[in-house]
């Protein structure tokens, strides 16, 4: 796909593949607001092209890096419960333990201006994110679609949604998900902007674990940074008027 204003290139960030967005007009010295782009369980940074290409027409430079067992690196078969199971919280422990290679790269390689560092993400991408940016506080803002910010509530519905009896979840894994969950780490969150989309009939990440963590904000006086929207009878997909959402919001806050 060609864009008369935005370049696209395939880049290796550290051992990350991803595909790098930018606008063509930028001197050779300016620094770029960035957003870094997760993608969901089962898709891939190729996936998020369009998304990359609509964030960067306005201005911003895009990231969309590939997860481990998706894209470029390793893929499992996604359709198979039982690995999801096994790799979906290693995953996401994974981005977030390669997310300062990531940005360090960004702001190295990519004129990327540290000051103006905005992460997002999609179903398992926005999970990503929200523990990127509740364990970052140099990132300046965040944006969740159809993800959660209460991990461990969420994984409880996971089990009953996909009949899994026991956890998969090694106890080492629990300790590092307890440890990085949103859900607890409210205090990092405070007076950081925050914008939370969901849609009310999510028949894959169920809506309820973005409303708890809405009412953990609210009981802590946390939420003056946070938008949350939720879309009537919207299942798990990303509209247009999401990603409407999203440009504002990164225009106004980075």
């Amino acid at each position: 796909m060609k864009n008369a204003f935005v370049k696209e290139e395939k880049v290796q960030l550290g051992d990350i593949p991803a595909i790098l967005y930018k606008p063509r007009e930028i001197a050779r010295d300016e620094l770029l607001p960035t957003i870094i782009f997760y993608h969901g369980w089962g898709s891939n940074k190729e996936s998020q092209k369009f998304r990359g290409f609509t964030l960067a027409s306005f201005g911003f430079q895009v990231i969309l890096p590939d997860s481990i067992y998706h894209g470029e690196r390793n893929p499992v078969d996604h359709e198979k419960v039982e690995n999801m199971g096994k790799y979906f919280w290693e995953v996401i422990l994974n981005n977030i333990k390669e997310s300062e290679t990531l940005v360090q790269a960004a702001i190295e390689k990519c004129q990327a201006d540290p000051n103006r560092i905005g992460v997002a993400g999609h179903s398992m991408g926005g999970y990503t994110a929200s523990g990127f940016f509740s364990n970052n506080e140099k990132i300046k803002a965040l944006a969740v679609l159809n993800g959660s910010c209460s991990w461990n509530y969420t994984n409880e519905q996971f089990a009953e949604l996909f009949h899994i009896k026991e956890s998969p979840i090694a106890p080492r894994d629990q300790e590092k998900i307890d440890e990085l969950d949103p859900y607890n780490r409210i205090e990092k969150l405070k007076n950081r902007p925050m914008l939370i989309l969901h849609g009310e009939a999510d028949e894959v990440v169920p809506v309820q674990g973005q409303r708890l963590f809405y009412q953990k904000m609210s009981e802590n006086n946390a939420t003056s940074h946070l938008k949350y929207v939720e879309y009537p009878r919207l299942n798990h997909y990303v509209t247009t008027n999401m990603m409407e959402e999203v440009i504002g919001f990164f225009q106004e806050k980075m």
